[in-house]
């Protein structure tokens, strides 16, 4: 995993939520933990990893995750219950 990767998922791992992870970071992230990313409707997009599929909504019109911390916290539980640890 590349360095980059690993700051996200430090970031994704911090308490309180950080609210300031950019979402393409977070995609970027899933990528290169093997899942594919599939367009939905609107912001949507489709994340198939561990043989799951979750649906996030792509926070706008900011980057950030500020407005979605929500996603992030759903994240983490999601990664750790697969043994993703930073």
């Amino acid at each position: 995993m590349k360095r980059k990767h690993s700051k996200t998922l430090e970031q994704i791992y911090a308490r309180p939520v950080n609210g300031s992870i950019k979402w393409s970071d977070v995609e970027s992230l899933f990528q290169a933990l093997g899942a594919e990313i599939i367009e939905r409707e609107g912001s949507r997009i489709a994340v198939i990893m561990f043989g799951e599929v979750k649906v996030y909504h792509r926070p706008h019109p900011s980057p950030d995750t500020d407005t979605d911390k929500g996603a992030i916290a759903s994240t983490r539980k999601w990664l750790e219950m697969h043994g993703v640890k930073p």
